[in-house]
């Protein structure tokens, strides 16, 4: 099987195939329009996998603590991952990279758009990019090098808009911003296609750098597996571990992630008016079941797809739209006290098309809305009503009167105007849509996560509320599986492949599927270091090997997760993140829900210590320098 150091060599121009991996990235300034070549070592593809951990990698080399990350120095990066372009299952997502303008420290982001595919296929494994134009741009890569085009007609366009223009032909993949992004708003998102890199301002980063699309032309390379007998054979053990899911396979498939809907209420997880209740019998309105009734829903997905979780639905007015998903619905949905699903629809396109998060505009909406209530600021916004709401995304986007202000997020309005403790935020970031007061793993999943109050950091929703294997309001066990399913998600998102994966390749391997939920449930709960050990993710590991040639063990894949997310802790504790900042808002830790009669509130100190022991942290949450070395981590 030939190694990692031979990949470059394999990369044939006449017959237009890369075997493995280009390894190739493109770096471009922006400020003087200069591009090289940086060439992916065997060294750090090991250590890094690619995708989130390799862009890491390199952005610890370029970014020094202290960076304005709206400022000319600050970098984004684009990185492809192994498994793109392969026709592995799910396998058509991409990272990307930066520091966040709204958080002031690492943000990362994955996306399943026809960006990565077009960019991977014109030959590149990943794109960073440095400095400010001095005027309104757009790039336009293909196989033969990077143009540098005039975007003064395309400033001011919609997302949607913006790719309509750009899109040569269907191998071609836009990555676009709106007039949030132009406008530098400090949660504005990135479009490819209908899917979005969501979270923590990437758009204000390429806005600040007057950069308003990335075209990639693409279809010149196929990308080919080193040992292509074993990735077919992986390839038909994933997509029927995905089909026999009851998540994967049925739920996700039929409803959308609006399945977590109903599990949600019962749980009494939805935010209901900021996060003052859980739960609510009109919740079921706009749940993934009544959704795909109501809108007689397609599927819409990521490319290539085998989970296909995205669906399309027609409207009352006729016509076709994307429908939003979990976290769309509930944050501008019931966190507003609203459940017409017509009404969110309109707020979720409204934010798609002017290239804004849908988390962090429906938290800072239901801030604005309580803070107005309690005479902290004036607005006309009120909780169960959707008039203005629209207008006042717009207003966001434009950085217009109100929306100016509420443009910078709830942190810093909460420190402005005072309402901190119902400011539902993390290190800056806006809350997903979870109520960790009824999931404490959820909660220290929130506290630790490294991008703010991040659900996908580690998952713990789903054994403590979908399975049922964690007692959802027990601290033992916590920090276990929040660490564990913290680096098994770096090196997924590092693949770079589908996280709703992890359902199937986890579940569905013998061990698990045929082992019963009461022995499952009790292994887990009381036994946290035994069942971690017998979690059979091997398939993740399998597949890296088998595309790259790079022999991976389920031990160093997820020793390498570890790595990525204990280097991401590293750089933003340069950024003086510590103990403090690994915390909730007040409402959770003090004030229990509307209609818990056991007024439960997440116990979050019990969880800490343990966690950062588990880590390698000190108590102050630091990372030692022991735990870097033993890392590989250079400092």
């Amino acid at each position: 099987m030939p190694k990692h150091a031979n990949m470059e060599k394999s990369m044939d121009t006449e017959t237009k195939k890369i075997v493995g991996s280009s390894n190739r990235i493109l770096e471009i300034d922006l400020t003087t329009s200069q591009v090289k070549e940086v060439q992916v070592t065997d060294h750090d593809r090991r250590l890094y996998l690619g995708g989130k951990g390799l862009g890491l990698k390199l952005l610890f080399e370029r970014l020094g603590p202290g960076i304005d990350p709206l400022g000319e120095k600050n970098y984004l990066a684009f990185m492809m991952g192994v498994l793109l372009g392969t026709g592995a299952p799910c396998s058509g997502r991409f990272a990307a990279l930066t520091k966040s303008p709204l958080t002031g420290i690492m943000l990362a982001s994955s996306c399943g758009g026809p960006f990565g595919m077009a960019y991977k296929t014109a030959g590149y494994d990943g794109l960073l990019i440095t400095g400010n134009s001095a005027k309104p741009i757009f790039l336009e890569i293909d196989s033969q090098g990077v143009k540098f085009q005039d975007a003064a007609h395309l400033w001011g366009q919609d997302t949607m808009a913006t790719q309509q223009a750009l899109s040569r032909d269907r191998k071609s993949g836009v990555l676009a911003i709106g007039p949030a992004g132009e406008n530098q708003v400090r949660y504005a998102n990135i479009a490819s296609g209908h899917r979005f890199l969501g979270r923590g301002g990437m758009g204000a980063v390429m806005g600040a750098k007057n950069l308003k699309a990335i075209v990639a032309h693409g279809g010149t390379y196929r990308i080919l597996p080193n040992d292509q007998v074993k990735f077919d054979a992986l390839c038909k053990k994933a997509t029927k571990y995905i089909k026999a899911n009851k998540y994967t396979g049925d739920l996700y498939r039929n409803y959308g992630t609006n399945a977590n809907t109903r599990p949600c209420n019962a749980a009494g997880l939805i935010p209901i008016h900021n996060f003052r209740r859980g739960n609510d019998k009109r919740v079921e309105d706009i749940s993934g079941q009544a959704i795909q009734k109501k809108y007689n829903t397609s599927f819409d997905t990521c490319k290539p797809c085998t989970i296909l979780c995205g669906h399309k639905g027609t409207y009352p007015d006729g016509s076709e739209q994307h429908i939003p998903e979990y976290e769309s619905v509930n944050l501008l949905g019931p966190n507003l006290g609203i459940f017409d699903t017509d009404q969110i629809t309109a707020f979720n396109d409204i934010c798609g098309r002017m290239g804004m998060d849908t988390i962090s505009a429906g938290a800072t909406l239901s801030w604005a809305m309580e803070a107005g209530g309690k005479g902290l600021i004036k607005t006309d916004l009120k909780f169960g009503s959707p008039e203005g709401v629209a207008a006042q995304l717009r207003d966001i986007a434009h950085r217009r009167d109100q929306g100016n202000e509420l443009a910078n997020g709830t942190r810093w309005l909460s420190q402005k105007y005072g309402g901190q403790e119902f400011a539902i935020q993390v290190k800056g970031l806006e809350m997903a849509a979870y109520d960790p007061r009824g999931s404490w793993g959820q909660g220290l999943a929130y506290a630790v996560a490294n991008r703010g109050a991040c659900h996908l950091s580690a998952y713990l929703i789903a054994h403590e509320i979908y399975f049922k294997f964690l007692n959802p309001f027990k601290t033992y066990a916590k920090a276990e599986f929040t660490k564990f399913f913290e680096s098994v998600f770096c090196g997924i998102n590092s693949l770079h492949t589908c996280m709703f994966t992890a359902y199937a390749y986890t579940a569905e391997p013998p061990l698990a599927k045929y082992s019963p939920d009461p022995v499952l449930a009790a292994l887990m709960q009381y036994l946290p270091g035994v069942a971690i050990k017998l979690v059979d993710f091997s398939i993740y590991s399998d597949l890296f090997e088998a595309v790259t040639g790079v022999e991976m063990s389920t031990a160093a894949f997820l020793e390498a997760g570890d790595r990525i997310h204990v280097l991401e802790r590293h750089m933003n504790c340069r950024e003086g993140i510590s103990r403090k900042d690994d915390t909730l808002p007040e409402r959770l830790l003090v004030e229990p829900r509307e209609e818990d009669l056991h007024k439960r509130t997440v116990p979050l100190e019990k969880m800490l210590d343990k966690y950062y022991k588990l880590r390698g942290y000190d108590a102050n949450g630091i990372p030692t320098v022991e735990t870097l070395k033993k890392l590989g981590i250079e400092v």
